[in-house]
Order: C-alpha cells, then sequence, then structure tokens
C-alpha cells in the first residue's frame, strides 16, 4: 500500500552519559513524549514509529500515541552504529510488510523544543521542489571564522588567522545542523552529503535549539524551554 509519509523516531535505551535519557522526566513528561506529540499534532504523518532495543521505552512511547512494530535488533542498538543505517532498518521492515512511503522524517527523541510549524514547513517545501532532503538548521552564535583550535602544546591556533582582524558584521553567516528533524524523500537518492545542494535548510530561532549529550545540555536545555513556556 503506497502512503505518503512517516515519522521515525529512534531511541536507543543504552544512553551512558545521562541514563535513559530518552524517556527521563522533562517537566512532568519523558523527553521522547515531546517529540511524539508534536509529530502527532502535526497531522503529517500515516504513522509515527519508534524505533528501540528497550522493552521500557516501548511501553512509554505507546502510551504517548507512537508505534512500536518491531523490537530493534541488539547489532543496531551500540554505541557505534549511526541513524541512517536504524531507519533504513525500520522503512525496509515496514516495506516488507507491505507499507511503502514517499517521505520519511527521522524526528529525534532529545527535542523538546520542537514546533510542528517547522516540521511543515520542511515537508512543504520538499515536496514543491526538487530537493531530496529538508532538515532543521540554525544560526551559528559566533563567526567561524575566527574560532581557534588547541595545538600539541595547549595553545591557540587559528583555523582562518587571516580573519583575526575582520569584523564580524563583515563575515559570511554560517549554520549548523539544529539536530531536530530530517525529512527525505524516499525514492530519490542524492549524491551530495545531507548539508549539500540537494538539501534545504529549515532555519530555525536558536532559542529553539539544543543538543541533549551531556548534563550540562540537559538543564539548559530546562532554561530555554521554561522561557518559552513563560513566554507564550
Amino acid at each position: 500500500m503506497k502512503k505518503d509519509a512517516i515519522a521515525i523516531i529512534p531511541a536507543r535505551g543504552g544512553s551512558k552519559r545521562i541514563p535513559k535519557k530518552n524517556i527521563k522526566d522533562f517537566f512532568g513528561k519523558p523527553l521522547i513524549a515531546y517529540s511524539i506529540e508534536v509529530a502527532l499534532k502535526s497531522n503529517l504523518f500515516d504513522k509515527v514509529v519508534v524505533t528501540t532495543d528497550d522493552e521500557e521505552i516501548v511501553t512509554i512511547v505507546k502510551k504517548h500515541g507512537a508505534e512500536v512494530p518491531f523490537i530493534r535488533p541488539t547489532e543496531l542498538s551500540d554505541d557505534f552504529t549511526g541513524t541512517y543505517d536504524v531507519v533504513e532498518h525500520a522503512i525496509e521492515y515496514l516495506e516488507n510488510q507491505g507499507e511503502h512511503y514517499d517521505y520519511v522524517c527521522t524526528i529525534y527523541a532529545t527535542a523538546p523544543l520542537l514546533q510542528k510549524e517547522y516540521l511543515i514547513e520542511g515537508y512543504e517545501k520538499l515536496k514543491n521542489s526538487d530537493a531530496v532532503n529538508a532538515f532543521s538548521a540554525t544560526t551559528m552564535p559566533f563567526p567561524i571564522q575566527r574560532t581557534f583550535k588547541l595545538n600539541s602544546n595547549g595553545r591557540c591556533e587559528m583555523f582562518m588567522p587571516e580573519h583575526y582582524m575582520s569584523r564580524s558584521q563583515d563575515l559570511e553567516e554560517a549554520y549548523q545542523d539544529a539536530g531536530q528533524f530530517y525529512w527525505k524523500k524516499r525514492f530519490e537518492k542524492s549524491g551530495e552529503i545531507m548539508f549539500g545542494k540537494d538539501s534545504i535548510p529549515i532555519i530555525l530561532p536558536r532559542y529553539l535549539v539544543q543538543d541533549i549529550d551531556t548534563l550540562e545540555d540537559w538543564q539548559r536545555a530546562e532554561y530555554m524551554y521554561q522561557a518559552l513556556k513563560q513566554s507564550g
């Protein structure tokens, strides 16, 4: 059966830096619940599927409206398996069940600031273009031309020393992956990486973007979420 769009949310059970991160309580709900609820509220998807290896996650996400048609294999649940392989496995499983989708949207489980209007914008722009991908992005908070690294002696070394005296306003703006969602046309192939000419970036304001990999990230996300709720 040919369908239009599906959301795939990867949610491995073995988070180490923040134990049980995907289902850790975030203002009264498991973190992953925010991604599921926004996906459902967008009314874009025939299905919202979570791919996980963890039975506790299965129980929780079903309560919040997602489907779990299979348990992710062990070989796709380690620290080294990339999101691409996990999502491909999910789609191939569904295709073997006779389900075929034109658009696939990977949504991260750690995106409590996700807003449905940006999901919708990504879908509409991708559908009405010859691009293959559309993904969440945001502006860099500091000119990348003036950044530096530490050398082997622990001293500074600029990536672009020619811009040491450049004014910030004279430098070209740079963007980064916002780590929230990634749309893809299922039956079109791209010879480009995600950050290439076959992709449409959906630009989010920085106050809606926060990776959650460490406890410090988690605390910052809490501050941002509180500010967002207070502002209405």
